[in-house]
């Protein structure tokens, strides 16, 4: 990669990583975001499977994971199914169309975040409901490479307590980064090379940029931060349809 590429790939990951840090997700949606006005979006899914693996190790520890399994499973087994064996579109296919899918993606989550409706009781149909959130979850994370629609708000209509949902976000995210990587596999060996320098760029750009994010966190407001990075996702998916419709 040129100097250029590289350093505004450190600056992407040193921002997703301070987002990271800050909210406890993220960093996969603000560097497909960003990257994808620059790069391929499965160039820049590979860039991000490292960092987005490694900094999700640490959430992903706790004392809840025995209680996780037995009630997550069904939508883990979903996400990770349909993540490696999607019957739909992949993210090496059309720039344009996987652009417009991710696009779309980036929209809904920030019309999500902005509005916050009211999320439904599952009640005895939870088995079933995370199931259907992981296939859906996983055709996206597959298509588009972002999987926070609609894992996230699936786990968030959950209830679960504050530490026992960051460590399920952190094991549901590590669990999408491997399918996705596996899928992945296909696109590296049809000509898609990873950069070794593009890729420790990367990994320690979100290091820092999480490091930084974690150490600012009891500073910012936690709610005005979540509306303003919404909004950013909802600009940045307009951009970027901006940007197909004129390919």
């Amino acid at each position: 990669m040129e100097i250029q590429l590289l350093t505004l790939c450190g600056v992407i990951f040193l921002v997703a990583g301070v987002v990271k840090g800050v909210s406890g997700m993220g960093l996969p949606t603000v560097s497909m975001a960003l990257l994808g006005l620059i790069l391929s979006p499965a160039e820049a899914a590979m860039l991000m499977l490292l960092p987005s693996l490694l900094t999700n190790l640490a959430q992903c520890t706790g004392p809840y994971w025995r209680s996780l399994c037995l009630r997550l499973w069904p939508m883990w087994t979903g996400l990770i199914l349909f993540a490696v064996f999607s019957p739909l579109s992949n993210i090496g296919d059309s720039d344009k169309h996987v652009r417009l899918l991710l696009s779309t993606v980036l929209i809904a989550y920030g019309l999500w975040g902005a509005i916050k409706p009211v999320l439904p009781d599952f009640g005895r149909h939870e088995c079933f409901a995370g199931f259907l959130a992981g296939v859906m979850s996983g055709i996206l994370t597959a298509a588009t490479g972002v999987f926070v629609i609609p894992l996230v708000p699936y786990l968030q209509s959950l209830k679960l307590a504050k530490d026992e949902l960051i460590q399920a976000l952190g094991l549901s995210f590590m669990l999408a980064t491997v399918a996705l990587s596996i899928r992945l596999g296909s696109v590296g060996s049809a000509g898609f090379k990873i950069d070794v320098t593009a890729q420790l760029i990367a990994l320690l750009s979100s290091c820092l940029g999480l490091w930084f994010g974690t150490s600012i966190r009891s500073q910012l407001r936690p709610l005005q931060f979540q509306r303003a990075l919404y909004g950013v996702f909802i600009f940045l998916g307009v951009a970027m349809v901006y940007r197909s419709l004129q390919q």
